[in-house]
């Protein structure tokens, strides 16, 4: 059965770093398709960048081939795209990266542009960060399984979830993020 993986989360937690570190060689993650550096790659241009990567994710989709889009989840499109896989027989996997605080997501996207990547402006990513769990929370119904990873000091399993049973396993003590999830799954 073919996979579909999400890497999730707000800009500037570790997605592309989560993405880098499970595929280490190995085919677990299928071709990855990350928008932010498609864009990059089309000189910024988000129209064009984000054509090329909806094209490249459905073209996955067509082949039938594992495959991986890194994502805010603040859009409809990984929604769709989950729900396209699942018609198609694959079994959807999200992988969620977290921290404490917008503010550390913006730091983390300061060092990041200093370093020459690409910016993200801080409006966007308090945005997204407030409304993180309302986003995950019409994804996760999608899902097969879920892994939700805190990255404020290295990758730490957090939680697990798998479909349709709803059932979690918290692996840590993260008062907010555990009764975040609880939440979710009571709601879906």
């Amino acid at each position: 059965m073919p996979v579909f993986t999400l890497i999730g989360g707000v800009n500037g937690v570790g997605k592309s770093s989560l993405s880098g570190a499970l595929s280490g060689g190995s085919p677990l993650l299928g071709m990855v398709v990350d928008p932010e550096r498609i864009i990059a790659q089309h000189g910024g241009d988000e129209y064009a960048g984000g054509q090329a990567a909806v094209a490249k994710l459905q073209d996955c989709l067509a082949q039938g081939i594992d495959f991986t889009e890194e994502s805010t989840l603040s859009g409809s499109l990984s929604r769709k795209m989950a729900c396209a896989a699942r018609n198609k027989g694959y079994t959807v996997r999200l992988y969620y990266v977290g921290l404490d605080t917008a503010e550390e997501s913006v730091r983390r996207i300061a060092n990041r542009v200093a370093r020459g990547g690409h910016d993200i402006p801080t409006r966007d990513v308090e945005r997204w960060f407030a409304r993180r769990f309302c986003d995950l929370g019409k994804l996760l119904p999608l899902c097969n399984e879920a892994t939700f990873y805190d990255n404020d000091n290295g990758f730490r399993v957090v939680a697990m979830s798998l479909w349709p049973s709803h059932s979690w396993i918290c692996f840590m003590d993260t008062p907010c993020l555990s009764s975040r999830l609880a939440q979710l799954c009571r709601a879906s």
